[in-house]
């Protein structure tokens, strides 16, 4: 089933990791419970075990209060350096405390590494269910394998607040005209070009500092910077070869003008709340503005060509939250 949103995504995930991985190491720890006391005895069986466990980096056994009883056992060999370490105060071992007898930890940054990691912590129980010792088993969150679709970012209406600092001075300032608000009706025109006629799926247009960003899809990896002269001079679409308009796109090409006059609005609505940027993507469909006070809005482009003028004062104004 697919995500709905980044939470459900990171626990679809994690649940199938549990899944992978929690079978192996309760099998394990039931074969170190007979043998806890001789050290000598589980590193062999960790290192016997440690090619069955994919992807795995670490195995290790610790004592109930989570001093290690072994060696790591790696992919090259024993490392003694953490025999006798304490594990008790790692989250992965507050974790499980008084919880299941396996647990997957939140990932964490590594303190060696420094990289993004995981631990699986095993329970180990004696015949009588009595609890002698933890079995850890540490992985890199590079190497595990990617057990769910790529997440997919979703498209209500989302609205961010900015810097307090500026928002608490909106009123003390006023907009200042750009030489990019003198030309509009041109650099809209040439950004409507390139969008429909010549392969830009994103574009950013930055009011304030008389620039845009472009992304096109014969090289989405990299982004083009267009300054004052190229936004407005025509030759410009000289510069990027004629494409038919992106199958994946879901904005009609004859939506594109209408999207760039609603920012004309916004620029000019109000002289302290008024837009300072505003992009446009026709594969997602979202439109993205961000205004004087700092603050910025995400939302579909059907739900921003629907509002007027007098919905957006209000929503950007100080007496709607900004």
């Amino acid at each position: 089933m697919a995500a709905t949103s980044l939470k459900e995504s990171i626990h679809q995930q994690r649940e199938a990791l549990s899944a992978l991985l929690g079978e192996l190491m309760h099998e394990l720890a039931a074969r170190c419970a007979g043998m806890i006391h001789e050290p000598a005895a589980v590193e062999a069986l960790l290192t016997d075990a440690l090619p069955h466990m994919r992807h795995c980096k670490h195995l290790y056994v610790m004592d109930p209060n989570g001093i290690q009883l072994t060696d790591n056992i790696t992919r090259d060999g024993h490392d003694p350096a953490h025999y006798g370490r304490d594990r008790s105060d790692r989250p992965y071992m507050r974790e499980i405390v008084g919880t299941s007898d396996f647990r997957l930890s939140e990932a964490y940054i590594s303190r060696n590494a420094k990289r993004p990691s995981l631990t699986a912590i095993q329970v180990i129980r004696n015949a009588d269910g009595e609890r002698i010792g933890f079995l850890g088993a540490d992985y890199d969150l590079r190497e595990l394998p990617q057990t769910a679709a790529l997440y997919r970012e979703p498209s209500e209406w989302r609205q961010v607040k900015g810097d307090p600092a500026i928002r608490s001075s909106v009123f003390q300032q006023q907009r200042v005209e750009s030489a990019i608000d003198t030309r509009l009706d041109e650099v809209f025109a040439l950004l409507s070009e390139l969008m429909s006629e010549h392969g830009v799926f994103h574009s950013k247009l930055h009011f304030s500092s008389n620039r845009a960003t472009i992304w096109l899809v014969d090289d989405p990896y990299s982004y083009r910077l267009l300054g004052f002269e190229e936004l407005t001079d025509p030759d410009t679409c000289l510069a990027y070869p004629r494409r038919e308009y992106f199958e994946r796109a879901i904005i009609a090409p004859g939506l594109i003008m209408p999207i760039f006059e609603g920012f004309r609005r916004l620029r000019f609505a109000d002289e302290n709340v008024y837009l300072r940027a505003g992009s446009i993507n026709v594969v997602n469909g979202m439109v993205a503005l961000n205004f004087s006070c700092d603050g910025s809005h995400y939302l579909r482009f059907d739900e921003f060509l629907s509002k007027d003028s007098d919905f957006w004062f209000g929503a950007t104004g100080e007496s709607s939250g900004w």
